[in-house]
């Protein structure tokens, strides 16, 4: 994700025990995070690529605004997640 520049930076969480019902069972398995700094205009090809790459029928894929932050950094995150 890093390298097709959808994102600028990936943090790796992990592992993380995630307890949930898939197909009527309750299930307890680790898993690991994986949050990734990107741009609003980059977050589509961002979800398609997770999508396609991911060994689950359905990853976890959710979106998080960033309301703020460090200016240099935030300048920073759009410098390295346009398109090339």
């Amino acid at each position: 994700m890093i390298d097709a520049k959808l994102g600028a930076c990936a943090q790796i969480v992990g592992p993380i025990t995630s307890v949930y019902r898939w197909e009527g069972a309750v299930q307890t398995e680790p898993e690991w995070r994986v949050e990734i700094k990107t741009t609003s205009d980059r977050a589509a090809a961002l979800v398609d690529h997770t999508k396609a790459h991911h060994d689950y029928d359905t990853p976890e894929v959710v979106a998080v605004p960033i309301t703020g932050g460090s200016a240099v950094y935030l300048a920073w995150v759009i410098e390295e997640s346009k398109a090339c």
